[in-house]
């Protein structure tokens, strides 16, 4: 019988056994769509004959998908609460504890605990693991990410927003640091901002001008979101600088960039005391003009149309007015200045040499606010209106010009009859719809008209439009989708009342359809990525006489076509906390279209009447030629030490449109070529390397910068070229190679009563024209100085503050004179003095200096002002230096004599007043 009763007990035994494996293997198929969490667990306790424990507050309201297949129960457990911060643990087999995030284990490791604890046997019950060893003694700690995730040594991203808990608005460039703020960042527009951390403990707060610091604990064991609410703090503090970029410049892997401050510019003198972003971007490192009063910027020895000059994304062809001595950027409604001159960002294409990026600001969503100036020759005014308060702003701004008033004001007879004349215009719409989706759209118009003699008057304006639609698909993606369209055109009426009267006017139309997506890997890697497609639409000229008497025949050049594409993708990853890499891919793609008629030349022989080989006819949209190549965008950022980083870079770019001009500097009147069946795509190289150094405790950034840039297929022009209305322009056209280097340093003070920065910049550009024939060839085919070739270029801007309200500004420039072409020998010829000149560019006009001082007066600082003002006293060209803008030759009475041409010769004072309100 007992040898029964053991048979019987050993057989319920393994029958218990095998019932209890065949339950842990038990599987069912299961699906749920976007149901409540707290129905699908009854309903697995019912399929599962199970019951949890669990406190419903932890998932109450929220709800999950589970895609339909057959789970066991720990895997269905696992596809249900893996985006929850609870884990759970199976107490026995009918019952499942659910924690918050802790993660509860059934035995201890080895070695875990000391032997006494193994004597109580503890390891027959369960207890929390804790791998971070770390004292948590706040009493409200949130817990962020899930736990059983975390692994010590592990970074992850912790992303928020930040917002102003009346208004539920975005507080933009507040700081919000961790770990005693040895890791920080600030807030974009929309407050959103992103921290990098490990797993643990941190204690996060935030800092900011107006708003009180709040801080939080947080214990990390993953990605997730912490959102600040906080309130405004009205109280009256001292003062509180916000540095919310102190450690950008050494810190982004991209070299060869510049960012211009808005609000540092207003104290620098600059002429007729307007302010003038592009005039200040010429006073920093490595980017020039051909000479003053010049329209278009040299930068890093390259030509002023290798420049891709872009207002709310979309292209601006003449940023200038009266002639380059205005910038036509209003900066009363500027928001950012960012110049890449080094490395170009993948997204951007179709120049050579540089990228301006230039942002219209956000209007006020609060309250209606404005600013304005009132200066010798021109008035500026901005509004800023709320549409939806806290949601959409519409801002507002024009500048115009009394020149022309002044002009016809004047005793001097010669100049009565002339006219000089601009304003611009700009509207900007801003709605932040919700936090997943915003909406910025800009108008831009531009014009200018000016009369020398007066029988000319020339005019030409600027039109542009962009809408920009951005969608957070979710915490790590963020697409942005860009539409945008520009024009420019130039018209010269011609007026003597004779037969030679006649109009002419010259047109170009570009739009762009674009598409960025924002990806964010993971903390240390991001990708950007998109597409992009252009359309290009040029009128070359026409012209027709004016008046029943005019002998002048109309004529109207062929219009071109083109269409410009690419993608792009650029990875910025962070290999380690001392290398970071941003490495980018742009493939481009050009195809000329017609209607058009092309000639082909014969191979080798010069392009002229005579070797003329055909002409070819096509149709509407049919392709003329193609061409395309792979550009390349690489930079790198290696922390030498925690101050001091070194950066290199290499850029590969293509461009296909082309300015012609055969001035010395660029002029309104200048016109664009598309590359065709005889024009090639300018290529260039450049190779960069930097070291950035900061001084903390002296607030002083160094940094020292070289370059080396080869060109390809730059195009120039034969000498006595004529660029104008010229059917054929391929024949007055070279193409040759290029060369361009340099080194450029930049110290530069941000605080204390003395501030401001010094830039030297010493760069060499040389061109060759090489060909077998001798009508192609320039300077027997050697290399010689660029028209822009200016070796050596110093710039000091300096504001030493008196008083909280008087100081004084210092701007002094110092740059070698320009290459020129000299007579170097005459002859008489038919009984005049006729000249030989010399090789192209072969001597230099004088070196230019220029000193300006400025005087600057704010307001009193009472905070219940209808406006806050601000004047500026400043004399631009103190000295009075006679600095030559050009020399040139002319036939006098049979006899040659050279001439000099100066701006501003003599000191120009003025008195500018600005009110903000």
């Amino acid at each position: 019988m007992n040898q029964f009763l053991r048979k019987l007990i050993v057989f319920l035994v393994i029958l218990f056994a095998v019932n209890l494996q065949a339950q842990d293997k038990k599987e069912i198929t299961f699906t749920a769509v976007n149901e409540p969490i707290l129905d699908i667990l009854s309903e697995i306790e019912a399929q599962f004959n199970v019951q949890f424990y669990v406190i419903e507050d932890w998932i109450k309201d929220q709800k999950t998908s589970v895609v339909k297949d057959t789970y066991t129960l720990e895997a269905l457990l696992k596809e249900v609460l893996d985006d929850t911060p609870l884990n759970f643990y199976k107490y026995s087999e009918d019952k499942v504890v659910l924690v918050k995030n802790n993660s509860i284990v059934s035995e201890l490791p080895k070695g875990f605990v000391v032997d006494s604890l193994k004597r109580n046997n503890t390891q027959a019950n369960p207890i929390f693991a804790e791998e971070f060893n770390q004292d948590i003694t706040d009493g409200n700690v949130i817990t962020i990410g899930k736990r059983s995730s975390a692994r010590v040594g592990s970074e992850y991203e912790l992303t928020g927003y930040i917002r102003d808990s009346k208004t539920n608005a975005g507080i933009d460039n507040l700081v919000i640091s961790a770990n005693d703020k040895s890791i920080y960042t600030t807030t974009d527009a929309n407050g959103f901002y992103t921290l990098r951390l490990p797993a643990g403990q941190h204690r996060v707060e935030t800092s900011g001008l107006g708003y009180g610091l709040e801080s939080k604990t947080i214990v990390l064991y993953g990605s997730g979101s912490l959102n600040f609410n906080l309130v405004e703090d009205a109280q009256l503090l001292k003062e509180v600088i916000i540095e919310s970029n102190k450690s950008e410049n050494i810190r982004e892997a991209t070299v060869g960039i510049s960012r211009i401050n808005l609000k540092e510019i207003k104290t620098i003198p600059l002429v007729l005391g307007e302010r003038d972003v592009l005039k200040v971007a010429v006073t920093l490192p490595g980017i020039q003009k051909a000479g003053e009063g010049s329209i278009g910027y040299n930068v890093r020895g390259g030509r002023a149309d290798q420049n891709l000059i872009l207002l709310d994304d979309a292209v601006i062809y003449s940023p200038s007015h009266f002639l380059g001595f205005f910038s036509g950027i209003n900066p009363f409604t500027t928001g950012s200045v960012d110049i890449y001159k080094g490395n170009i960002p993948a997204e951007f294409g179709g120049r050579l040499s540089s990228v301006f990026d230039i942002e219209t600001k956000a209007g006020n969503k609060e309250k209606i606010s404005g600013e304005g100036s009132i200066g010798p020759v021109t008035g500026n005014l901005t509004l800023e209106v709320p549409v939806v308060k806290d949601r959409s702003s519409i801002l507002v701004g024009g500048r115009a010009t009394y020149s022309g008033w002044i002009l016809r004001s004047l005793s001097e007879e010669s100049l009565k009859d002339s006219e000089a004349s601009f304003y611009d215009g700009i509207i900007n719409y801003n709605d932040k719809i919700n936090d997943k989706h915003q909406v910025k759209a800009s108008v831009y118009y531009s014009d200018d008209k000016f009369s020398i003699t007066s029988d000319s008057l020339y005019r030409y304006n600027n039109a542009l439009a962009s809408v920009n639609y951005t969608h957070q698909w979710n915490d790590k993606k963020k697409g942005e989708l860009i539409l945008s369209h520009s024009n420019y055109q130039f018209e010269i009426d011609f007026d003597a009342n004779s037969d030679k009267d006649f109009l002419f006017d010259y047109t170009i139309n570009e739009s762009q359809l674009k598409y960025n997506l924002n990806h964010k890997i993971d903390p240390k890697h991001t990708l950007l990525y998109g597409g992009a497609a252009k359309y290009y639409n040029i009128d070359p000229g026409n012209i027709e006489g004016k008046g029943d008497s005019s002998t002048i025949q109309p004529l109207s050049i062929q219009s071109e076509r083109a269409v410009e594409s690419a993608i792009f993708l650029s990875d910025e990853y962070e290999v380690n906390k001392k290398l970071q890499l941003n490495l980018g891919l742009r493939y481009s793609h050009y195809a000329n279209l017609g209607p058009s008629v092309q000639r082909e030349y014969q191979d080798g022989a010069p392009k002229n009447e005579s070797t003329v080989v055909s002409e070819n006819t096509y149709d509407d949209n049919e392709v003329v030629e193609t061409y395309g190549g792979l550009e390349y965008r690489f930079s790198g950022r290696y922390f030498l030490t925690p101050e001091l980083s070194l950066k290199a870079g290499y850029n590969r770019t293509l461009q296909y449109i082309h300015l012609l001009s055969s001035n010395t500097t660029i002029s309104p009147t200048d016109t664009y070529k598309l590359s065709d069946l005889n024009i090639k795509p300018q290529k260039a190289s450049q190779f960069s390397l930097g070291v950035f150094r900061n001084f903390d405790d002296q607030d002083l950034e160094v940094s020292l910068e070289g370059y080396y840039k080869s060109l390809d297929d730059i195009l120039d022009y034969k000498t006595g070229a004529n660029l104008t209305l010229n059917e054929n322009i391929e024949t007055e056209l070279l193409q040759g190679e290029g060369q361009a280097y340099g080194v450029e340093f930049l110290l530069k003070k941000k605080k204390g009563n003395l501030n401001g920065y010094f830039g030297y910049t010493y760069s060499r550009t040389f061109i060759k024209l090489d060909s077998e024939n001798p009508d192609e060839r320039v300077n027997n085919g050697e290399y010689f100085p660029a028209n822009y070739d200016k070796p050596h270029d110093f710039s000091l801007v300096a504001n030493y503050k008196i008083t909280q309200r008087y100081s004084v500004s210092f701007n002094a420039s110092y740059q070698t004179g320009r290459p020129i072409t000299y007579p170097v020998g005459k002859f008489e010829f038919a009984g005049e003095e006729q000249v030989v000149y010399s090789d192209r560019n072969d001597f230099r006009i004088p070196d230019y200096f220029r000193l300006d001082i400025g005087f600057n007066i704010e307001g009193n600082h009472k905070k219940m002002k209808l406006a806050h003002s601000f004047w500026n006293i400043s004399i631009y060209n103190v000295l009075g230096r006679n600095n030559p803008y050009s020399v040139y030759f002319v036939n006098d009475n049979k006899e040659i004599k050279a001439y000099q041409t100066s701006i501003f010769s003599v000191p120009v004072p003025t008195i500018t007043y600005n009110f903000k309100f």
